[in-house]
């Protein structure tokens, strides 16, 4: 990766300021919530997130708009060119050409979410990030990152930088100790929930309270107290953001605002909810590993108190399908397992069914999507479909929703 900005003449140098984003859950929320504030101040945002549910395209958002295909097409030829063949991965490469688009067109700042960890991410080659943040830090992804959560934020507090202010959202313990010794060691300032600043979650709001700044946020529009402390945390980053007067009325307008599709999301009328019967409401969430399940569980307890919630999910074999799914069974009636299609990886049906069964679940295997939302809708109150993001924009693509 490094080999190849070079070549490419450094975009990673020419980048408007910089907030880096690691972490295990929430990444792509706390982004959406930073954008969505930042831009109802007025100003210009650029995006880079991963991965993208029905388009390439959403993975890149220059000042406000998703990049246009032909744009992509000639980034991604320059970017090969210079590569010359030599090995480099589909995400190194993207994240090139998202580099050089960043570079090309002005803007105030550029939000940037990592792939899989920290210290090895393709973007983490961004060597003075305006910002760093840290969303919660929990299992996943142990093939690459290591096996135990003090070796995953080992990686992912990597993307501290010394002298940069770092924003901590609340850890387990664990993590905090590791976090602290790697700030430590690299000269971060911390800026940690709980110590510098705290968030006390009412049913009108959300006090927000730092060392330096007290602001009511109201209930933001995407769902799930996990939300509540992702929109706080956006507004934590804000709070080390001294170049970015925001007011407390674009603060309200860019939490009550936001959109971030597949997080826990109600489908509108499409050809997927035209199978369902008008009483049942269709879900979807892209959530995926056991903190995912934990906090999914929860907005469940919350948001469906009418019974019968039917579950319909689809799984990688790189996730723990009993993690995700054992915080969510007090909730569910009835499951079914479905493949992810065109996914290689994805576990078959009748896996996922036996394993739903192991926890205690009736369960059983369907061959599609659309089989397993016609059969859960027949005498449910809500279907709810989770268990992966590529799961969830495939849900997206057949009900014609397209993130915009």
């Amino acid at each position: 990766m490094a080999r190849l900005l070079a070549l490419l003449g450094h975009p990673e140098r020419r980048l408007p300021l910089v907030v880096h984003v690691a972490g295990t859950n929430g990444k792509g929320s706390v982004i959406a919530f930073l954008r969505s504030v930042l831009e109802a101040a007025g100003y210009r945002v650029h995006v880079y997130t991963s991965p993208h549910l029905v388009r390439f395209n959403e993975r890149i958002r220059i000042a406000g708009q998703l990049i246009k295909d032909a744009e992509l097409e000639v980034l991604l030829e320059l970017c090969a060119r210079a590569n010359e063949g030599k090995p480099i991965t589909f995400f190194e490469m993207t994240t090139a050409a998202a580099f050089v688009a960043f570079a090309r067109t002005p803007a105030n700042v550029v939000l940037v979410e990592t792939g899989l960890g920290g210290r090895l991410d393709a973007t983490n080659l961004i060597a003075r990030p305006y910002l760093t943040v840290l969303t919660p830090i929990s299992i996943d992804h142990q093939y690459y990152l290591g096996r135990g959560l003090v070796q995953i934020a080992a990686e992912k507090a990597a993307i501290l930088k010394p002298g940069r202010p770092a924003v901590i959202g609340v850890q387990a313990q664990s993590a905090s100790r590791v976090i602290t010794r790697a700030a430590r060691a690299r000269g971060t300032p911390l800026w940690r929930q709980n110590y510098e600043w705290r968030l006390r979650h009412h049913e009108f709001g959300t006090v927000f309270e730092s060392t330096s700044t007290r602001r009511l946020l109201p209930v933001p529009s995407l769902i799930g107290a996990h939300q509540r402390n992702n929109a706080g945390l956006a507004v934590a980053a804000l709070d080390q953001m001294p170049d970015f007067a925001v007011s407390n009325s674009a603060v309200r307008a860019g939490l009550t605002r936001v959109q971030w599709p597949a997080r826990l999301q109600q489908l509108a009328l499409g050809p997927l909810t035209r199978f369902v019967p008008s009483n049942v409401q269709l879900w979807v969430d892209g959530g995926h590993n056991a903190a995912a399940g934990t906090v999914l569980a929860d907005a469940v307890r919350t948001r469906f108190r009418a019974r019968p919630l039917r579950l319909v999910v689809g799984m990688l074999h790189n996730k723990s399908p009993e993690g995700f799914l054992a915080p969510l069974i007090p909730f569910v009636e009835h499951f079914w397992g479905v493949p992810i299609i065109g996914e290689d990886n994805s576990i078959s049906a009748a896996d996922l069914a036996a394993c739903a069964r192991r926890l205690g679940l009736l369960a059983e295997p369907a061959p599609d999507l659309k089989t397993a939302v016609k059969a859960a809708s027949a005498t449910a109150s809500y279907v709810l479909i989770c268990g992966s993001l590529y799961l969830a924009g495939q849900v997206l693509s057949a009900n014609n929703e397209m993130p915009n």
